[in-house]
This record gives structure tokens, C-alpha cells and sequence, in this order.
């Protein structure tokens, strides 16, 4: 496991170099001499440490464009002042000077960075063992990198330390006070914010940083009620380099092979016999792991757990589990979290009194069970109470919070700067419906007016032209995108193109694949998208307008034409693709359907295992799998919108006949083999349902009805 702590070289930060300048210069150099030789050493053994890989900054961030090796020397004289311990009582609006942030036309904050510098006490001893982090000095690249950032600091509303203080053991607790008093704009702390992740130090794990800091505003990863100033601290996690370095493939939500896992090392012993109680009760439903006693210590000791001689790997075995325990240990905050996260296991937290991290934005309940201490015997019980499909949802949310808000130091640090951002503007301030997962406010949050038609063609000029023309007669329509996807002819001069009242633009591909159809083009600026082929000519701008409707009051579906259907064959023990016309629908085609433009990313970044390669290869199959994704991600059934069940014009189909091939039907029903095995479930949802408009079949005088034009065949 990941040790929490680091070597305690706090131990420095009073009486030692204190007494230095009164010895004889030579014994001075003899001590200097002593302490370094020693310090190396330590750094030599490789002390297994939290974070293994601090290093010294190799990346160039700000203005200056320097690294640590050339940040200049400061020596801090042993009679600097020392900042207050900080105040419990600051709230933004007693400890914050938001008149310095000003009005601005992006109601964004400045945040300034300073200079690099090397901070030593009199006799030229550093004020943390370990110098600039990589964990750091990523965090100051990426707001460095932000809209946030200014290297005017006349103009800064905030001001962010170079100083690293995310693991207070790694630092000499009095000279980095000393060294925070020294800034030019210190003010006693008023407009500052520090970023610490490991705070306290043995024997007492205080909750908040130790080093005093007057005003400063605090990014903590180990907050307490009784440390944490609501409204003015920020609750962080505490960042897992562990779970960084170990790509682990989003695993699809649904029953996992152990229910329960605990994976911590070093918890309380009384834990860990409650634990083992609630093992022997339960059996095989509860993984009980614990440190591998037979392995030498490491970073490969790391990244493996044991269980009574089998030896799992870390932490991948956390994908194997449906929920992971996550225990206080001698801090609050556990890097533990963040890898239950990334695996999509959902976290079960037993840890009185902890402010969760970005627990001002986050809905918790929704991605983790919280259980008191006390009730640690009542687990198992109040875990299988969850039904199935709530279970389903927090493992999706879970492994949403982590890619969003856990994956990076980027992601941590804005989303830090977002929410101090949101206080100061809170007129401008994101809902908290947006900081879920975007599928769970797709229907309520605002959406823009207008769809985008994407037409994927190759070189049905006729038909393309003649499905432009159609389109273009639908009110809602806001822009047609042609993605080109014939690589050897060029698509028609300008003055050719049909003339229409929206702006229409040709994407040329360089491939030939079916998969463009769904990629996030820069030019969709909606969020609804008609996804069309260059053959649909029949659908009216009666059925489009009302198919875009249906969907804006269904955002988070794939609305559309054409129902298909999947089906089990006993016979064979496999699945089948049906396109019979029937009661009954599981999928919509995208050869004419709306969705929302968000599942162009997932398609394009986030399908599981080979499915796109898969797709590109057989040049088949693109709308199965966009089936398959979208209800796999909700758990939703498409909606199949007015009864037409004929699109294409009679020669079209009479000149590819494709659809009517049966080797074609033959590979739709291995794709949908294929597609279930790689997301390990069958997602496809079936209905028997449609939506129509109201009084599509009344006998109504025709200009009474919305939508008059509605083909029935």
C-alpha cells in the first residue's frame, strides 16, 4: 500500500538550526557537513514515501520559464516573523477581499503565481526535504495553462504560493511559515490559497495544515467538521499517484464478482476484526485483503494485495467489487478514495466527521454510501438493502467523480479555482445540477434552441442534394454538416449546393470510416444532432420537426425512424438482429435519429474495448454500437417517434440493396454478439412503445394539427 506518511524531517524545524550560529565556525561546517551527509543517504536508501516520485520541477511553468535549479536563493534570518496559526472564525466575507477581484466581462477570477524560489534558513539548510513535487509543480503548470491565470499581479484577485506544502511531513513546519510571511503581497495571508493534501504529522494527525498562515485560504485533503471553515476552505482529495500510473479500463456497471472489498493496509485493529467478523459471516460475498507480508517493501509491494497467500493486483482487483471499503486511517483523508473511484466501485465511508472532498458541489449520496463508525457491524445489511439498479448508477457516477474531479492535479486544482470563482460570482456560479454526470442534467438543464443535421455521404450527389433540400424546410434547423467521407473525389464546388436559408459545411474525413459519422466535430454547436443518411429522402419536415421535439423533452434518449429489434435464439445460444416489422423495438437507426452531441465524445473516447476498430473494419455496425452505448450509459430505451417504417427512395434501395442482404443480416447479428460480450452485458432495452403526435390520427381538419404530415408507411 501507499504509505501515508513521510520521513519526519520536522523534527529540524525548531531547536536544531536554531543553535547552529552559536557554534564555532568549524564545528558549524563539521554539523552542516554531518546533517548532509545524512540527509543523503536517507534520500539515498529510497525511504518509501507517499508521493515516490517527488521530484525536483523538470516542466517549466509561468512567466519566468525557469526550473528549480535556477529559482534564486533566499535565506530566511531565524528573527522573520511568523504569520498568525490562522483563524477559524475567516469566512469569505470577513477574511476575503473580493473588491480586488473587480468586475470583469468573463466573471472569471486572476490568479497569480509567484516566482520560483529556493527558500533556506541561516545556514543554508532547505525548508522541506523534498523541494518542488511533481504533484506541485503540475498543479501550478495547469493554472498556469488556465484562463484563470495572470502573470500581471496588479491584476490578481488570488494568489497561489510556489512554496509546496501538499505534504506537511516533508516540511520544516516554522521556516515555511517564515518564508509565507516574506511574500510581497502576504498581508497576512488575505487573498491566498495554499494546497495541502497530508496534513499533521505523529502522534496527533491534525486535520488541517499545521504550518501557520494567518488568512490564507486553505485547500485541504483531510478536513474535519471541527477544522474546516464552511464557505471558505476548499475540501480536496487526496491525489493518488498510484491510481495515475495504472490505466485501469472503465469497467461497465453490473454485478462484480465480490460485493464487499476492503483493501487498506494499516487500519485499526478493532476495524479489522469487525471486518473479519462480517468475513466469516458472509464467506465469498466479503474480500478481506491486507498487505503481502512475503513481498519486500516498495513500489511494487505497493501495487499488490494479499489475502491468506493469493496475491492480487492493485488496484485492479477494486474492479472485481461492487463496493470497496474506504476506513479513516491515522489521517482522515485516504488516497484509498480516489482509486475505489477510478475503478467504478462504489466507496463505502466510514470516517466520522470527514468532509468529503468538493463536498460545496458534489452530491455524494449519489456515488458512495456513508455508514457511521459505529455502524461498521450493520454494513453488509445496509449495503444489500441498495437495489440493483441504484447500485448501477452510483458505480457510473463513482467513476464519473474520478475521471472529472480525482483523475489529475489539473483536475483538482481547477476545480478548486472554479468553486473560489463561483463564490465570488455566484450570479455566474454553475448549478449543482451540472457538477454530475452530464447524462443526469442532459433534460434539465437549458438547452440551445436548433439541431445540427450531420449527413455522412460518399457520392450520392442526387440523393444528398435532395435530402439537404428536405431538411432544410424543418423550422428548428440550425446548421447542416456534411461530413465528406470519400477520400479520392472532391465534393461539389460551392455553386453547386443546394441554397438554404442555414449555414451548411463540408467536413472532409481522411479515412473512410463509418465511425466520422459520430465524432465531435468543433462545428456542432448544438446539443441536439440529427444524425441522417444521404439516402433518407422520405421523411417530411413534419416528422423531423416533431422528432426534434419529442427529443428535447427526451435528451438524455436516442430518438428516431427506423425500429429494429434484438432478439434470442434458443437454437443457436446467441443473439439475433430482427428487422422485421414488429410491436416491439430495442434500437433506433442513426441513419435517422436525434441525440444528444455529448455521446459523440463518448462514442469517439470512451467506447469500451475494440468496438470502433471493429465498427471501421466490417464498415457496418456504427448504429448498433451507438445503440449499445447510449443504453448502456443510462439504462434507457430509445424512443421510436411516428409509424413510418419506409426511408429510402425505391432505387436507392433497389441499387445497394444492402439492407435486404441476408450475409448483411448475418453480420448485424454477430455485431450485437460481439458488442455484448465486450461490455460484458446486454444494455439493449425493449419497448412497445412510440411517440406520435397528438392528433395524428383524429379526424381533425388539417390545418387544427401540428403536424399534418406524418406518413404512415
Amino acid at each position: 500500500m501507499v504509505r501515508l506518511s513521510m520521513c519526519a524531517s520536522g523534527k529540524y524545524s525548531s531547536r536544531g538550526p536554531a543553535l547552529i550560529p552559536r557554534m564555532k565556525t568549524k564545528h558549524r561546517i563539521y554539523y552542516i557537513t554531518l546533517f548532509s551527509v545524512v540527509l543523503l543517504g536517507l534520500i539515498a536508501t529510497g525511504m518509501f514515501q507517499f508521493w515516490p516520485h517527488s521530484i525536483e520541477s523538470t516542466a517549466d511553468w509561468g512567466l519566468d520559464r525557469r526550473s528549480v535549479h535556477d529559482a534564486p536563493l533566499v535565506r530566511l534570518p531565524v528573527s522573520n516573523p511568523i504569520p498568525e496559526r490562522g483563524d477559524l472564525s475567516c469566512r469569505m466575507h470577513t477574511c476575503f477581499d473580493v473588491y480586488r477581484c473587480g468586475y470583469n466581462p468573463k466573471n472569471r477570477i486572476k490568479v497569480y503565481i509567484y516566482p520560483l524560489q529556493r527558500f533556506v534558513d541561516e545556514v543554508g539548510v532547505p525548508i522541506s526535504s523534498t523541494g518542488l513535487s511533481r504533484e506541485y509543480n503540475d498543479l501550478l503548470s495547469a493554472i498556469s495553462d488556465s484562463e484563470f491565470y495572470t502573470d500581471d499581479v496588479t491584476r490578481a484577485c488570488l494568489f497561489v504560493p510556489s512554496i509546496d506544502v501538499l505534504n506537511q511531513n516533508s516540511l520544516r513546519i516554522r521556516e515555511t511559515a517564515q518564508a509565507l510571511a516574506m511574500l510581497p503581497r502576504w498581508d497576512k495571508g488575505m487573498n491566498h490559497l495554499l494546497f495541502n493534501m497530508l496534513p499533521g504529522g505523529p502522534p496527533d494527525y491534525n486535520t488541517a495544515l499545521d504550518v501557520p498562515r494567518d488568512r490564507a485560504l486553505l485547500a485541504g485533503g483531510g478536513f474535519s467538521t471541527w477544522t474546516y471553515r464552511q464557505g471558505y476552505d476548499v475540501s480536496i482529495p487526496v491525489y493518488s499517484p498510484l491510481s495515475a500510473d495504472v490505466e485501469l479500463p472503465e469497467r461497465q456497471p453490473g454485478p462484480r464478482r465480490y460485493f464487499i472489498l476492503s483493501s487498506q493496509t494499516a487500519i485499526h485493529r478493532e476495524y479489522r476484526a469487525e471486518l473479519e467478523r462480517l468475513k466469516e459471516e458472509n464467506g465469498e460475498a466479503l474480500l478481506l485483503l491486507d498487505k503481502c507480508s512475503n513481498l519486500s517493501q516498495g513500489a511494487a509491494s505497493a501495487r499488490k494485495r494479499c489475502y491468506k497467500g493469493q496475491v492480487f493486483d492493485y488496484p485492479q482487483i477494486l474492479q472485481e467489487s461492487s463496493f470497496c471499503v474506504v476506513l479513516r486511517g491515522a489521517r482522515l483523508g485516504q488516497a484509498t478514495l480516489s482509486d475505489v473511484l477510478q475503478a467504478g466501485c462504489v466507496p463505502v465511508i466510514l470516517a466520522d466527521s470527514y468532509i468529503l472532498p468538493f463536498s460545496e458541489v458534489l452530491d455524494w449520496k449519489r456515488a458512495s454510501v456513508v455508514i457511521p463508525e459505529e455502524k461498521l457491524p450493520e454494513m453488509y445489511t445496509i449495503l444489500k438493502s441498495i437495489p440493483h439498479r441504484q447500485v448501477e448508477e452510483m458505480q457510473r457516477q463513482a467513476r464519473w467523480f474520478w475521471d472529472a474531479y480525482f483523475s489529475s492535479m489539473k483536475a483538482i486544482g481547477m476545480t478548486t479555482l472554479q468553486i473560489i470563482n463561483d463564490r465570488i460570482y455566484p450570479y455566474a456560479a454553475r448549478t449543482y445540477e451540472q457538477h454530475k454526470n452530464p447524462l443526469t442534467f442532459l433534460v434539465s438543464c437549458p438547452l440551445s434552441p436548433g439541431f445540427t443535421a450531420v449527413v455522412l455521404t460518399y457520392d450520392r450527389i442526387e440523393s444528398l442534394f435532395r435530402v439537404i433540400t428536405e431538411i432544410s424546410k424543418v423550422p428548428s434547423l440550425a446548421k447542416i454538416l456534411v461530413v465528406w467521407n470519400n477520400q479520392n473525389k472532391s465534393p461539389p464546388e460551392d455553386s453547386l449546393w443546394p441554397k438554404i436559408a442555414v449555414p451548411l459545411k463540408v467536413v472532409r474525413t481522411k479515412e473512410n470510416k463509418l465511425s466520422n459519422r459520430f465524432f465531435p466535430y468543433d462545428e456542432i454547436e448544438t446539443e441536439a444532432v440529427l444524425a441522417i443518411d444521404d439516402d433518407i429522402i422520405m421523411l417530411t419536415s413534419d416528422e423531423l420537426q416533431f422528432g426534434y421535439e419529442v427529443w428535447m423533452e427526451f435528451a438524455d434518449r436516442l430518438v428516431g425512424y427506423p425500429g429494429r429489434l434484438h432478439l434470442w435464439d434458443h437454437e443457436m445460444g446467441k443473439w439475433k438482429y430482427e428487422s422485421e416489422w414488429t410491436n416491439e423495438v430495442s434500437m433506433v437507426l442513426t441513419g435517422a435519429a436525434f441525440y444528444h452531441k455529448y455521446f459523440n465524445y463518448l462514442y469517439t473516447y470512451k467506447m469500451p474495448g475494440d468496438i470502433k476498430n471493429w465498427v471501421d473494419a466490417h464498415m457496418n455496425c456504427e448504429d448498433i454500437a451507438m445503440n449499445f452505448l447510449v443504453a448502456n450509459i443510462t439504462g434507457k430505451a430509445p424512443i421510436k417517434v411516428t409509424p413510418r417504417k419506409k426511408f429510402k427512395c425505391p432505387e436507392c434501395t433497389a441499387i445497394d440493396g444492402l439492407s435486404l442482404d441476408q450475409t448483411h443480416m448475418v453480420e448485424r447479428s454477430e455485431c450485437i454478439n460481439k458488442f455484448a460480450s465486450v461490455f460484458g452485458t446486454m444494455p439493449l432495452k425493449v419497448v412497445e412503445h412510440r411517440a406520435d403526435p397528438v392528433l395524428y390520427k383524429d379526424d381533425f381538419p388539417e390545418k387544427l394539427k401540428s403536424f399534418p404530415n406524418i406518413g404512415s408507411l
